[in-house]
């Protein structure tokens, strides 16, 4: 490998945006959680979803803090490392950021405030509407951010303007920059994602308390709200699949190609379900299911696909590599179908939470990290496969390099990137393990003692 500017500066923003990418689908997962939790309190006035919701507020803010201070480097990497991307895309990419800005972020902190700290402060219903809105908000900073990265994906509604010799691209139609043809089914597949792995951090804490015995009523009832959203967000994926495969085989056919290993165009084409392939040989070996690939993006098992043969060999992507983390992700979906119907199935039938079945609960703990990893796989599936475009057909990624900075620059700041970030890490990591093991019970005690100090404040105040 070449350790060039635009090698360690696709390795400094990969690795920014990924650690980044861990927390904003907690944050989105647990937002429609906490929004369903408080309704069941306020609809049924039980004492245990108030301590739910109460409890899981404390392990969204702690998350919500470390995914907006590890997004904030990406912004400056687009000046600092990407300054001609940023040139020849800031009319369009600037302004779903700036619209994530406005109406998502400070329509989510806003509120904040509310969620965490205004519960004996406002009444049920105002403190309902601040958990809705910072959810929603959560909700909308994810589409504005698809929204950009979409149209990288599936340009549209832009002309190419010169100005003093520099090439650039400029909105002609925002609404429609705005609705690309992939932005919906992406940004579809992106919220499931995100409830998926947030559901999965309430079951992991929850089969967590269950083996420990601990808080058993919160667990069990924390445990059984969030597998029916997961099992309906698993269940949802395929679908949205299907629909993204087919924009992706008009829009995009080369990462198509890439993900299923085809390097013929051909009819009745095959879908993997694992296997190896070899761009030098352009030979793919594994198990495969003729004819449904063809049958995903057609509708028609005789129908054609593009082959990798179709395009010039440099605009291929890393095609192994592509290949695999597709698969993989695929393959995390389908656990997750299976996992959670099976799950659900022992729920109904009331034996989920017997002794007979507590090896599912516990292989629940250590689940979290599947989601977070299928979630990676994917963004990682769809910023490869469109390699080595920086904006599909209209500029490469090496020259979207900026001009004035030098390898040995950017390898110090990626350095001090990873060291800072394994600290953020681990303090994030602290934080949790310490909430998790304090308990539920701990909110209220620790509210009870504000209280009492409150009490002998007012006491002592001259009357």
């Amino acid at each position: 490998m070449t350790w060039d500017v635009e090698t360690l500066s696709r390795i400094q923003f990969a690795f920014t945006i990924m650690f980044h990418y861990i927390f904003p689908p907690f944050s989105i997962g647990l937002g429609l959680l906490l929004v369903i939790y408080e309704s069941l309190y306020i609809i049924t006035k039980k004492k245990i979803y108030e301590k739910i919701t109460r409890f899981w507020i404390k392990i969204f803010a702690a998350n919500f803090s470390v995914g907006v201070a590890s997004g904030i480097v990406m912004e400056f990497e687009f000046g600092t490392n990407w300054s001609t991307y940023s040139r020849f895309v800031g009319d369009i990419f600037g302004s779903p950021l700036a619209a994530e800005g406005i109406f998502a972020f400070f329509l989510e902190s806003g509120f904040l405030a509310i969620l965490l700290f205004g519960w004996n402060r406002v009444k049920p219903g105002m403190h309902l509407f601040a958990t809705i809105m910072v959810a929603l908000g959560s909700i909308l900073s994810g589409f504005w951010i698809v929204v950009a990265n979409s149209w990288q994906q599936t340009p549209v509604a832009y002309e190419i303007v010169v100005d003093y010799g520099i090439r650039r691209a400029v909105i002609t139609d925002f609404w429609e920059m705005v609705f690309n043809p992939s932005a919906m089914v992406r940004f579809t597949h992106v919220i499931l994602g995100a409830w998926i792995q947030g559901a999965f951090l309430v079951l992991s804490v929850s089969a967590y308390y269950l083996i420990k015995k601990k808080h058993v009523d919160f667990a069990k009832k924390s445990f059984a709200i969030a597998l029916g959203l997961a099992a309906v967000a698993s269940l949802a994926q395929p679908f949205v699949g299907h629909e993204h495969a087919k924009i992706v085989n008009e829009w995009q056919p080369a990462k198509l190609a890439a993900f299923e290993g085809l390097y013929e165009t051909q009819t009745n084409a095959p879908l993997y379900l694992f296997g190896w392939t070899d761009p030098e040989t352009r030979e793919t070996s594994g198990i495969a299911i003729p004819g449904m690939l063809s049958f995903l993006v057609h509708g028609d098992f005789e129908g054609e696909v593009k082959g990798l043969e179709e395009f010039p060999e440099e605009d291929w992507p890393a095609v192994n590599g592509v290949f695999q983390s597709y698969h993989l992700m695929v393959a995390l979906g389908m656990l997750f179908i299976a996992a959670t119907l099976l799950s659900l199935f022992l729920l109904w039938k009331k034996k989920l939470f017997t002794p007979s079945w507590s090896w599912l609960i516990k292989l629940y703990i250590p689940a979290v990290a599947l989601p977070v990893m299928a979630n990676q796989l994917g963004w990682v599936s769809a910023e490869r496969g469109r390699q080595p475009w920086i904006v599909q057909g209209l500029l490469r990624t090496s020259e979207g390099v900026s001009k004035s900075i030098s390898a040995p620059e950017v390898m110090i700041s990626l350095i001090l990137f990873v060291l800072v970030y394994i600290l953020l890490f681990f303090v994030w990591l602290y934080v949790l393990d310490r909430e998790i093991k304090h308990g539920p019970d701990h909110v209220a005690t620790v509210e009870a003692g504000y209280k009492k100090k409150s009490e002998r404040m007012d006491a002592l105040k001259p009357h």
